[in-house]
Formats: C-alpha cells, structure tokens, sequence
C-alpha cells in the first residue's frame, strides 16, 4: 500500500486510483471500472460492460494510458480483486513501469476517493434514474463523467474547482512559470 491513504500529489499522473462498481438495469447488472488521477480527481479512464472479467478494468487502464501518457513510476493503486491481480492486467502495468500499490484486505479507506467517486456517480444519478437497458445507463454514465464530474463537479479538495477547472489553472501556472 504505497499511497497508506495518502490521497495528495503535487502533479498530474503521479497517482492514479481504480475500482469497479455495480449499477442495476431492467435488462441485469452493469459494471463500472474507473481511473481517477488522484491530483485533480479527474476520470481519466473508464469501461463498461455486463461482466467483471479481467478486460473490464484493463479497458479503463488503457483508456487513462491513451489520454494521459504518463511517465514512468506513476503509482497505480486498487484493491486485491482479482481483475487487477490478473497476468494481464500486471503485464500492463509493468511494461508501462507502474509502481503497484493495493489496499489493504478488507479496507474500503485504502481506496477512499474511488470509493467517494462511485457513491456521488450513484447519488446524482443511477438512483435518480430507472435504467431499462444496459446502453441506456451506458450513455447516461459516459455523459456524467464527460460533461458533468470532469467538467463542472466542484471538489472541496480542489478549492471548489472541478477537475478539468483544476487542471486547467495549474497548467497555466506552469505555463506562466517557464515564459
């Protein structure tokens, strides 16, 4: 557990946390496996999809890899499930040069931001709302993360800024530092 919940970094891609979550339909269940970089709170990989299988998460692993190029050593952490202890799923992380870190068994506060992420996504809206069919609540969760958690969700962490706000303004900073 290299994070020991320790939920703060200073930069982006330094730390990056993962889950998976449940969300009923009429037509069955539906699985939600997310990656949120613990600098802005933002999603930066997710997948969906009627099983937990072994791809489920690896999608969402591939995903946040593709948008966000990070460097090596970013600290990867989720819990012991068996998706994320999976050949595959470790091949990934370390021929991306990730450091593996996972929670303690049994310990819901070693993950505590995906945890929050995925009780806020099920307050405002998978239990607003009665999802018929599994490429409804599919829709309805990629417009969430996309057009209303990255965008406008403001985070007390964040100095009421939302993740896309908050990493917009540092990378101004940045920007202003090196001009």
């Amino acid at each position: 557990n290299l994070l020991n919940q320790n939920f703060t970094v200073d930069a982006p891609n330094k730390a990056w946390v993962t889950d998976i979550t449940y969300i009923w339909t009429i037509e069955g269940w539906l699985y939600l496996a997310s990656v949120i970089d613990l600098f802005s709170r933002k999603m930066v990989g997710w997948s969906m999809a009627p099983n937990m299988k072994k791809e489920l998460p690896l999608a969402a692993l591939k995903m946040a890899i593709a948008t966000r190029q990070p460097g090596e050593g970013l600290i990867h952490h989720s819990d012991r499930g068996s998706q994320y202890c999976s050949h595959g799923y470790m091949e990934l992380l370390k021929e991306r040069k990730m450091k593996v870190s996972m929670s303690r068994i049994g310990n819901p506060y070693d993950n505590a931001c995906i945890e929050s992420f995925h009780a806020t996504l099920k307050k405002e809206l998978v239990y607003r709302v009665r999802f018929e069919k599994r490429a409804e609540a599919m829709r309805a969760v990629n417009y969430y993360i996309s057009n209303r958690y990255n965008e406008k969700r403001r985070h007390s962490t964040l100095g009421y800024y939302s993740p896309n706000h908050f990493e917009r303004h540092y990378k101004n900073n940045i920007l202003k530092k090196t001009s």
